[in-house]
């Protein structure tokens, strides 16, 4: 009976946010709109990057890799979700929900290693000032954004790759609107998680090795910008730094939280609540956040609409 369970599993069924029409349309139009807000803001600050010889730095350099992976990111869960909701299919194939659970662990994985990547920016931009040309090289941070894309690649393959090769049985409901981890070992009739255990094992390391790394980098940050004489000084430095700590928070503790409480047997709103905050509301913010209140993006977008050249 497990055999035959085993051959016609297929695809699977992706949750529905409601069995009401009309609630359904209204979710498909919040993500619509939500998943329309993050692609333009992301591909905004991408573009102005990549045209603007003047934001040719490290610091926009990490910044151009990050709004590329948030639209990457984002682009992974909310199209389907929101085409699930209006054609009134909540199907995914196997395949398909192989892909996309590896992507978003792939997407993940490397907006946590880029973040820290970030921090480490900002600590010898502020720290080491005279030595930040010599440390943060053009090819250092092309080593350092390749490093994390390789690293996100394999722990994205490895990961997949051990909850896949789980038998799965019974129900095919993922109670997610995207395959997630949690909702996928839920499915699954096998007793043994042991690859997937090591898998996750290394999945904390590295987030633990993160944060120290965030911590010890954001320490000598805010002594050293504590100890500068004007307040304007002081506003300029924490403008940079307290939005990219937010986002690293809001990031570390709900995928944090959704991948290490205890698995259970039923499902609840937090799983979804904690799924949309790591998924979509940092892909959405980092734009906003990064760019409101730097004078550089600003400036380079009134260039832009002026019909002036970047250069």
């Amino acid at each position: 009976m497990s055999m035959v369970n085993l051959t016609v599993v297929t695809g699977f069924l992706l949750m529905g946010f409601s069995n009401t029409w009309e609630l359904q349309l209204l979710d498909a139009m919040l993500f619509l709109l939500i998943y329309l807000v993050a692609l333009m803001g992301n591909l905004l600050i991408f573009t102005l990057i990549s045209l603007d010889e003047h934001l040719h730095s490290p610091m926009y350099f990490f910044l151009k890799n990050l709004s590329f992976l948030d639209l990457c990111f984002v682009s992974t869960t909310l199209p389907k979700s929101i085409t699930n909701s209006l054609s009134h299919c909540r199907s995914i194939s196997f395949m398909g929900c192989v892909l996309q659970l590896f992507l978003v662990i792939f997407f993940a994985a490397s907006e946590l290693l880029l973040l820290t990547m970030m921090s480490y920016d900002r600590y010898v931009a502020i720290c080491q000032p005279l030595h930040y040309e010599v440390i943060m090289t053009r090819r250092t941070c092309m080593k350092m954004a390749t490093g994390s894309w390789l690293s996100a690649g394999l722990f994205g393959a490895l990961y997949s790759g051990s909850i896949f090769t789980l038998p799965f049985c019974g129900s095919r409901e993922i109670y997610q609107f995207f395959c997630d981890f949690p909702s996928l070992l839920r499915l699954s009739c096998s007793d043994g998680h042991i690859g997937v255990d090591v898998i996750l094992a290394i999945g904390i390391a590295l987030g633990i090795l993160c944060f120290i790394s965030i911590t010890i980098s954001y320490g000598p940050i805010f002594s050293t910008v504590l100890k500068i004489p004007t307040t304007k000084g002081r506003s300029k430095a924490f403008s940079t730094c307290l939005p990219h700590l937010i986002v690293l928070i809001i990031f570390i503790t709900t995928s944090g939280t959704a991948y290490l409480k205890p698995h259970q047997e039923s499902y609840s709103v937090l799983d979804l609540l904690l799924s949309i905050f790591y998924t979509v509301v940092p892909p959405t913010l980092n734009p906003v956040i990064y760019s409101l209140r730097n004078k550089d993006i600003k400036s380079s977008l009134r260039k832009l609409i002026a019909g002036k050249h970047l250069s």
